[in-house]
């Protein structure tokens, strides 16, 4: 899917120029060479390849479910040895020409041992701390490692695991890290098929990791404080399905986006509809670029009104879905359009966020 020409997608980070700002995630959409050039062809603007350690992984079966919401897996790392990698599938990325940011796991030890062989292949490192948590020795120790070996920039993905978001950023850009990346999935979390009272993944105990819609505002959020706290320049990753995800994500702070889940219930395509839908709502609102809404929601005071909603009449189409939520009974729909009482209402904002055709507003937005 093309993209309007008003405006310009392209997104420089670390030295490196992304023709639009919406990558690849480590994950099964990019489980070998072939499969990151289906998504480059289908508009991603960079190539995230998945991760990579010493050994092959061997996932439990089954390792991957949707679920309301969101979407379950089970999944490891790459299932490809990294001899595979290194002889034959990151050649084959990169005749995309776009950069390739190799992902890379997980202890020093194996930084140290892959990174050189990964060395002509890698225009930056992705470094997964999934499994760390607020000890942030091992991060360290890895991103000291892939310093030493490589002379390219060194992403760190960030797990929002037992640790607290701004403090593991601070230690990660203090190690060296040039770019972080937030957040990976969430979990563990348990689904039970409640045909078999089976879990959904496998293993013993049927554990999975959850990503996809039903993480974004957590990601947004560590986004949010990723970016309060650190000078080095901040991807977002979690949930992103639409262009709007991903200008949320520019706004809290990111400078680009990484996407997998949509990407797998989705088909690779979906990079280039979510670049065209970014590019759309840049030219609709008056930018030209995704660096000038970078960061907007930074520092922002939370309080956005002190009167009630404003309802548009001419928008409102009489749906009754803020009649239904209101919890406090302060709006009816009379003929055909919304009413509200301005005595009981609470100014929860609920109506606003239920407003389908976008009828009712805050009278003062932030």
């Amino acid at each position: 899917m093309s993209v309007r020409q008003a405006v310009e997608l392209g997104v420089e980070i670390c030295g490196l120029r992304f023709p639009n700002p919406i990558l690849t995630a480590a994950g099964p959409p990019v489980h070998d060479g072939m499969a990151v050039l289906a998504c480059a062809a289908g508009g991603a603007g960079g190539q995230v390849t998945k991760t990579i350690s010493r050994t092959a992984a061997r996932p439990t079966t089954p390792n991957m479910a949707e679920v309301a919401h969101g979407f379950l897996n089970a999944e490891l790392w790459s299932e490809l040895p990294p001899e595979r990698w290194i002889e034959r599938e990151y050649a084959i990325a990169r005749q995309a020409g776009l950069p390739v940011i190799v992902s890379l796991g997980y202890t020093a030890e194996d930084i140290a041992d892959l990174a050189p062989s990964v060395r002509p292949f890698a225009d930056a490192l992705e470094l997964s701390t999934h499994y760390i948590g607020e000890d942030a020795a091992p991060m360290v120790a890895a991103i000291r490692a892939a310093k030493a070996a490589l002379d390219v920039p060194v992403f760190v993905k960030l797990s929002p695991l037992g640790r607290e978001m701004r403090r593991a950023a601070e230690q990660a850009q203090a190690a060296g890290a040039d770019a972080i990346v937030a957040i990976n999935s969430f979990g563990p979390v348990l689904a039970i098929d409640v045909e078999t009272a089976t879990p959904r993944m496998g293993g013993q105990d049927g554990y999975g990791w959850l990503s996809g819609p039903a993480i974004k505002p957590l990601a947004v959020r560590c986004i949010h404080d990723v970016a309060s706290a650190v000078e080095v320049p901040v991807i977002g990753c979690g949930g992103v399905s639409r262009g709007a995800d991903v200008i949320e994500m520019l706004m809290a702070g990111a400078s680009a986006v990484q996407v997998c889940t949509a990407a797998i219930l989705r088909g690779p395509s979906v990079f280039g509809k979510i670049a065209a839908e970014t590019a759309t709502w840049l030219e609709r609102h008056g930018y030209a670029r995704p660096s000038e809404v970078v960061g907007l929601a930074l520092g922002r005071d939370a309080t956005r009104t002190s009167g009630v909603p404003l309802l548009d009449l001419a928008l409102c189409n009489g749906c009754g879905l803020c009649e239904l939520s209101c919890p406090e009974g302060a709006i009816r729909v009379v003929d055909g359009k919304a009413v509200i009482d301005e005595e009981h209402c609470s100014l929860c904002g609920l109506c606003i966020s239920r407003c389908r055709p976008g009828a009712l507003l805050w009278a003062t937005p932030a």
